[in-house]
């Protein structure tokens, strides 16, 4: 076991990775009943050796672990690394940098969305992981010998894995939460005018900071469906507030209503509210099937060229492929368009067709524009 309780070993252990091409971090915490995350046990991994520090023991003074994770000559190495320097961030104001997230590389070379780190450590590494202490309590003490080494097998692992694969990923702005911003996070079916969005972008805001101001889960201040619903009808008492069916009448009568009324108050007096979204236009009649078709072509190209999906091409992508050859989306430009937006120009207008052969699908092309072939039959 290698588990680091005091500050001096801290400090010794990260002073030996000076210098080091690159370090592999994991976090262990909890965060059911608070907003922000409680770090439990950080796993760091240098290229001789790997300690787990315990972050809840008395007086553990972090201050070096957090140099080393600025440390610009240092690459820091995570799986699916949101929630890690989100920790991070929350503890210094700054993303660890340069970093490296093996989600992510593992997406372009073709292991598809969000794949596992079980499934990179089986498949890169040739080995398993103990999944039993995964959902243990870590804020628990003393921790386990067993909880000990499942911590470290991760960012043990974590060393084969990133010597397979590369990439970078680092965005700061993901990992700022601006509650003025929160209002994006909603999904908004139909048309959305401005009084809606102004209310919505108010809530929210009110919304974010009550969480954090009392550290606990957005949804323990007020739903997403209650939001949207105060939003689109725009209470002025709390009577009216009471009527919200995803609300409750004892939130509404109580201090959280007094809130939510001074908010609503704020979006309906916002001078300048986003601008209105227009409602989705309807899908040409008929397009459904042309979209499957694109469907099936957007897959077997990914396959073909070992490239996450989800990189190339979204559903609404397709669907706006299938309704405008030059509608505004990112596969028809780019990289994205030689492996997939041109193939799907063709398909859509009958130069390429798709059939099955050799246990997969194949691409056609076809000689004759079958568009150009209707109108002959036609004339003749």
């Amino acid at each position: 076991m290698s588990l680091i309780t005091d500050s001096d070993a801290v400090a010794a252990f990260c002073a030996r990775q000076k210098g080091a091409e690159f370090v592999t971090i994991d976090t262990e915490f909890m965060r059911e009943r608070t907003y922000w995350p409680i770090l439990c046990v950080v796993q760091v991994a240098g290229p001789g050796e790997a300690i787990a520090i315990d972050a809840l023991a008395e007086d553990i003074d972090l201050k070096p672990l957090l140099a080393l994770m600025s440390e610009p000559n240092t690459l820091k190495v995570f799986h699916a690394a949101r929630q890690d320097l989100e920790i991070f961030f929350q503890l210094s104001g700054e993303v660890p940098h340069p970093i490296f997230d093996t989600q992510v590389a593992a997406m372009v070379c073709g292991f598809g969305d969000a794949v596992s780190y079980e499934t990179l450590v089986k498949r890169l590494a040739g080995a398993s992981l103990d999944k039993a202490s995964r959902f243990t309590d870590w804020a628990h003490r003393p921790l386990t010998e067993r909880q000990i080494n499942y911590a470290l097998a991760d960012v043990v692992h974590l060393r084969t894995v990133y010597d397979r694969l590369q990439g970078d990923l680092v965005d700061p702005a993901i990992y700022r939460s601006d509650p003025h911003q929160a209002w994006r996070r909603f999904r908004i079916r139909g048309r959305a005018d401005g009084k809606f969005l102004g209310v919505l972008r108010a809530l929210a805001a009110w919304r974010e900071q009550a969480a954090q101001q009392r550290d606990l889960p957005r949804g323990r201040i007020m739903r997403d469906e209650a939001v949207l619903e105060i939003a689109s009808h725009a209470p002025k008492t709390i009577e009216a507030l009471a009527r919200t069916r995803s609300l409750g009448k004892g939130v509404a009568e109580g201090k959280l209503g007094k809130e939510i009324l001074a908010a609503i108050a704020d979006g309906l007096a916002d001078p300048d509210p986003p601008p209105a979204v227009p409602a989705k236009a309807e899908a040409p009649p008929g397009i459904g099937p042309l979209i499957e078709l694109l469907r099936v072509l957007l897959k077997q190209r990914c396959e073909d060229f070992q490239v996450a999906q989800k990189l190339v091409a979204s559903a609404d992508d397709l669907e706006a492929i299938a309704a405008d050859d030059n509608a505004p989306v990112r596969a028809l430009s780019g990289w994205r368009r030689d492996v997939f937006g041109n193939d799907a120009l063709a398909l859509k207008h009958g130069r390429l067709a798709l059939t099955a052969g050799n246990n997969k699908i194949e691409l056609v092309p076809l000689p004759e524009r079958r568009d150009e072939a209707k109108r002959a039959r036609a004339s003749g």
